[in-house]
């Protein structure tokens, strides 16, 4: 069974200064879930959302909050940000040898939330294949985590099938150059989840961002 299109706009590309006004600006405008780019300044340069942030958005939100913990040492962190309301967790393949990966998309689940892995561009999604059965969502990285301003990277697009070889059956999205002119490829590549930040916030009309991106998404989708 096809997974629905999704789109999440990132609140990294809010306005930090009227955030619960951005919230509700793109739940009205027909978002899905709202991500939230949790950095540390260690796995990824910058910082970004901490707990107490996640936990005030959860406040005013009506939609899932997709949490991604661009972080080293998500076994530490991973209770505070479901404590906070994260309802999708996601964190990195990359920090494998950090910890106990089963056990943490375990623990999370066992939470009552849904978990998942991301790749960067240069991981082969083949280092998922061990944990496709425990996942909900896959997250694939079409720039590299933590840098602004990159460009779309058509050479992930591949993963996608190809994750669907190794039998994962879940719910993949993409984030990194997600917009109208990127969307359609992502989608028709297998993509449903499309974590949008500019591409939405910065439209002065939410909504009719979020409806292009889903309609292109969902054309795509549709013919591939």
């Amino acid at each position: 069974m096809a997974h629905p299109i999704r789109i999440a706009p990132s609140l990294l590309a809010a306005d930090f200064a009227r955030l619960a006004d951005e919230v509700k600006s793109v739940e009205q405008g027909g978002a899905d879930w709202l991500h939230l780019v949790v950095m540390d300044g260690h796995f990824v340069p910058n910082l970004t959302f901490g707990p107490f942030v996640c936990a005030a958005i959860k406040k005013v939100a009506q939609q899932p909050l997709d949490v991604h913990l661009m972080i080293t040492d998500p076994w530490r962190y991973a209770d505070a940000f479901l404590d906070a309301g994260a309802d999708l967790l996601t964190f990195h393949i990359e920090v494998a040898k950090n910890g106990d990966v089963p056990a943490l998309l375990a623990h999370i689940k066992k939470r009552g939330k849904k978990a998942g892995l991301s790749v960067q561009p240069d991981t082969p999604v083949e280092t998922l294949a061990p944990y496709v059965a425990q996942l909900d969502l896959v997250l694939v990285m079409s720039v590299f985590a933590g840098f602004g301003g990159q460009k779309f990277m058509p050479s992930v697009l591949p993963k996608v099938a190809r994750l669907r070889e190794l039998g994962f059956t879940g719910e993949v999205s993409m984030d990194g150059g997600i917009a109208a002119a990127t969307i359609a490829t992502a989608a028709a590549a297998g993509t449903n989840v499309f974590v949008a930040g500019t591409a939405v916030f910065g439209k002065p009309d939410r909504k009719a961002g979020i409806a292009e991106l889903r309609t292109l998404a969902g054309g795509a989708a549709a013919g591939s």
